[in-house]
C-alpha cells in the first residue's frame, strides 16, 4: 500500500498540473468570454465520469528557451469519460498552457488518445483552443499535424469524430476538425482560418478582423466548414449530446433504439403542403409531420439552405432525412446543396443509417456563375453518393421531380429501395408549362387564341406525362399513396429493408468527384 507520504506527493503534483498555466492565465481566459479546457470537459461527460490520462507528459523541447520552461500537461488534457452512459474519447486544447501551442508531446497525447478511441470503437470528441504550432519546437510541430491528420482519416467511417471549435484555430490546424465528421463552432468564440488578419494586410492590404474572416458565423452561412451553430459553450454542449444519441457508437454498430411515439397532432401532413404548385412550404414541417415525437435535429440549417439535411427517429431508429427546401430557391440543387447532401449521404451509409429523401424540386440551378462554379462536378457527388450507398434508401415524390433532380434525389435509377409519390406529383423531364412552350410551338403560335392553345397543350402535357402514373407504369415509383400515409408507408419500408445486404463489385475504391 501506498505510503501517506506518496499518496499527499500525487495530489500536490495533480493539483499544480490541474493549474494549467497559473491563475493569472485562467482569468484572462475567462476575460475571454471562455471556459477552462479542464471545465469543458467536466461540463460535456456525465459527472464524475472523466478519467484523465497523460497529466504528467512534459515537452522535450530545449531550444529557444524552452529547456527552462515547465508546461503543464503540455496544453492539452487527454483522457475518456461518458455522454449518456456511454463511453467516449476526449482531449482539450488549454489555451492558458502556451496559449494551446502544438508540440511534439502535445500532439503524442493526442494521437495516442485518437489510437484509443479507434482501437476501442468510440467517439472522438476534439477540443480546439490553440494559437497554432509551437514554433519553438519547429518541423516536429509539423509532423505532430500530420500524425493527427492521418489518424483522423484511418478513423473516417469507423468512429465518430467531433470538433469544437472554441477558440482560435489556425494555420495547419485547421485541417483536422475539417477531416472530421461533425465541427461545432460558438459565437464570438470560434476563429478558424488558414492565414490571419495580419498576414492578409501585409500581402493583400486589406483590413479584416478574425470573426469577418473565419468566425463562427462566416463558417456556418458562407463556407460550411461548420455543422452546428450556438450562441454560448453550454448550448453548444447540449448540441453535441443530441447528436451523439442518433449516433452509433462505430461502424459495426446500429444507433440506440429510442422510445416510439405518434408525430405531435399539431403537424398534419395533408395540411402541410399547399394544393397550388407554386407556393412554397417549409419541409421541415413534413419531417416533423412522419418522425416519432415530431423531433428533428437538423446539420447545417445556416448553410445551402436550399437543402435540409437532418437525423430523427421512425419506429425508434434512427433515420437520416435529405429533402429539398422549396422555401429556398424553390429547393433546386446547386453546387453547395449537392456537397451538403453527398457528404450526409455518405455519412449515414458508413454508420448504417437508413435514409429517407423527401422530393420537390424543379432540378439543376441554371446560370453561368453555377457552371463556371462546377455544378456539373459537385451534382455528380450527389450521384455518386446516393448510387454507392447500400443502407436502405427510401424516397418520397412530394410535388415536383424534374430533369436531373430526379434522377439526383435518390430516383430508382440510382437503387432506391423504395419510391413513393403523391397523386399530384410531378415526373418529367421538365415543367409542364417549358415543356408545352416547346413541343407545342407550332400549334401555339399558328393558333387564333395562343394563349389559349398553350393553356390547352400544358394541360395534355401534365396528363400524359406530368403525373406519377407514367413512371409508376413502368415500375420507377412503387406506389402511389395519399400524403396521410406517408409515416405508414416509410415505416414499412425501413422494417422490410431493415436486413439489406448488397453486393458491389470488389476495388480498392472508387473515384468519386471530389
Amino acid at each position: 500500500m501506498a505510503s501517506l507520504k506518496k499518496v499527499q506527493e500525487l495530489q500536490k503534483r495533480r493539483e499544480e498540473v490541474q493549474q494549467g498555466g497559473g491563475e493569472q492565465a485562467i482569468q484572462k481566459q475567462v476575460a475571454m468570454g471562455k471556459m477552462t479546457a479542464r471545465e469543458r470537459i467536466i461540463k460535456l461527460l456525465d459527472a464524475a465520469s472523466f478519467n484523465e490520462y497523460d497529466l504528467f507528459v512534459e515537452h522535450e523541447a530545449r531550444d529557444f528557451g524552452m529547456d527552462q520552461k515547465t508546461l503543464h500537461g503540455d496544453g492539452v488534457i487527454t483522457g475518456t469519460g461518458t455522454i449518456g452512459g456511454r463511453p467516449v474519447c476526449i482531449f482539450a486544447q488549454d489555451f492558458t498552457v502556451a496559449g494551446g501551442s502544438l508540440g511534439n508531446m502535445h500532439a503524442r497525447k493526442i494521437t495516442k488518445i485518437m489510437d484509443h478511441s479507434l482501437k476501442m470503437r468510440m467517439p472522438l470528441i476534439g477540443i480546439n483552443d490553440s494559437g497554432g504550432a509551437r514554433i519553438q519546437e519547429g518541423v516536429n510541430s509539423l509532423a505532430g499535424y500530420g500524425e493527427i491528420f492521418f489518424r483522423n482519416t484511418l478513423a473516417s467511417g469507423v468512429i465518430p469524430q467531433i470538433s469544437v471549435i472554441l477558440g482560435p484555430c489556425a494555420g495547419g490546424a485547421v485541417y483536422s476538425p475539417a477531416l472530421t465528421d461533425f465541427v461545432f463552432v460558438v459565437e464570438n468564440i470560434s476563429k478558424m482560418f488558414i492565414t490571419g488578419p495580419e498576414v492578409i494586410k501585409t500581402v493583400l492590404g486589406e483590413d479584416i478582423t478574425m470573426e469577418e474572416l473565419g468566425g463562427a458565423r462566416v463558417h456556418s452561412e458562407i463556407t460550411g466548414n461548420a455543422h452546428f451553430f450556438s450562441e454560448t459553450e453550454d448550448e453548444c454542449f447540449e448540441q453535441i449530446k443530441i447528436l451523439l444519441s442518433y449516433l452509433p457508437w462505430s461502424n459495426t454498430d446500429v444507433p440506440a433504439r429510442k422510445e416510439i411515439k405518434e408525430p405531435n397532432a399539431d403537424f398534419i401532413i395533408a395540411k402541410i403542403v399547399p394544393a397550388e404548385k407554386k407556393l412554397p412550404y417549409d419541409v421541415r414541417n413534413v419531417i416533423r409531420a412522419v418522425t416519432d415525437g415530431s423531433d428533428f435535429f437538423e446539420i447545417q440549417e445556416l448553410w445551402a439552405s436550399n437543402i435540409i439535411i437532418g437525423f430523427g427517429t421512425m419506429g425508434g431508429r434512427t433515420v437520416g432525412f435529405v429533402a429539398n427546401q422549396p422555401l429556398v430557391l424553390a429547393g433546386v440543387l446547386d453546387v453547395d446543396s449537392s456537397d451538403k447532401a453527398a457528404r450526409f449521404i455518405r455519412y449515414c451509409d458508413a454508420f448504417n443509417i437508413p435514409i429517407v429523401t423527401l422530393v420537390d424540386l424543379p432540378g439543376y440551378l441554371p446560370g453561368v456563375d453555377q457552371e463556371h462554379a462546377g455544378v456539373i462536378r459537385h451534382g455528380a457527388k450527389l450521384l455518386y453518393a446516393y448510387s454507392e450507398a447500400t443502407v436502405p434508401k427510401i424516397t418520397v415524390i412530394i410535388r415536383k421531380a424534374y430533369g436531373g433532380g430526379y434522377i439526383a434525389m435518390n430516383s430508382r435509377h440510382l437503387r432506391a429501395d423504395f419510391v413513393f409519390a403523391w397523386p399530384d406529383a410531378e415526373v418529367a423531364v421538365m415543367g409542364p408549362e417549358g415543356a408545352a412552350n416547346i413541343i407545342f410551338r407550332k400549334e401555339i403560335a399558328s393558333a387564333e387564341d395562343p394563349e389559349e392553345m398553350r393553356k390547352k397543350m400544358v394541360q395534355e402535357y401534365k396528363e400524359k406525362f406530368a403525373n406519377p402514373y407514367v413512371a409508376a407504369s413502368k415500375g420507377y415509383i412503387d406506389s402511389v399513396i395519399e400524403p396521410q400515409e406517408t409515416r405508414k408507408s416509410l415505416l414499412h419500408a425501413l422494417e422490410v429493408s431493415g436486413g439489406k445486404s448488397v453486393g458491389m463489385p470488389a476495388k480498392k475504391h472508387g473515384i468519386p468527384p471530389f
